[in-house]
């Protein structure tokens, strides 16, 4: 037989952020996947008018090349100075460190780098990290 579990033990009571030591709901809690998605449509949707104004291949216009180096560029700078994109802000979400303290510099790069792979981005764990989070050491929460 088994060891009697405790009453935060039970499987039904477990909530994305958990292991983390993040509550279930709230501040603070793992981003869920709608506000993920508007906040990822935001930042391309800004990426896009910038590649087509500045970088115009025909009227409206661009290379996708061009428009994913603009969104990773603005990715990691808004990362640096603010812990997340414009569409994080707008959708009050952020990227955290799993570790107290700052992003430093090579958290948002990594996480950047492989977010703009894609696939990294869509392979998630039971936290709901995915794995460019799972590799940059870092959550996005709400706020």
């Amino acid at each position: 037989m088994g060891s009697p579990s405790a009453p935060g033990d039970d499987p039904g009571s477990d909530w994305p952020g958990r292991r983390l030591g993040l509550p279930p709901s709230g501040t603070r809690s793992v981003a869920r996947l709608g506000r993920r998605i508007v906040a990822l449509g935001i930042d391309w949707a800004i990426a896009l008018v910038l590649s087509i104004a500045f970088f115009p291949t025909g009227p409206w216009q661009s290379d996708p090349f061009i428009t994913l180096g603009v969104f990773a560029a603005s990715q990691i700078i808004f990362l640096l100075l603010i812990n997340g994109g414009v569409g994080h802000i707008v959708m009050r979400l952020r990227v955290v460190p799993i570790v107290p303290g700052r992003l430093g510099i090579w958290r948002p790069v990594v996480r950047t780098l492989l977010l703009c792979l894609a696939l990294p981005a869509a392979i998630w764990d039971r936290d709901q990290r995915g794995l460019h989070d799972l590799l940059a050491g870092t959550v996005l929460v709400r706020v």
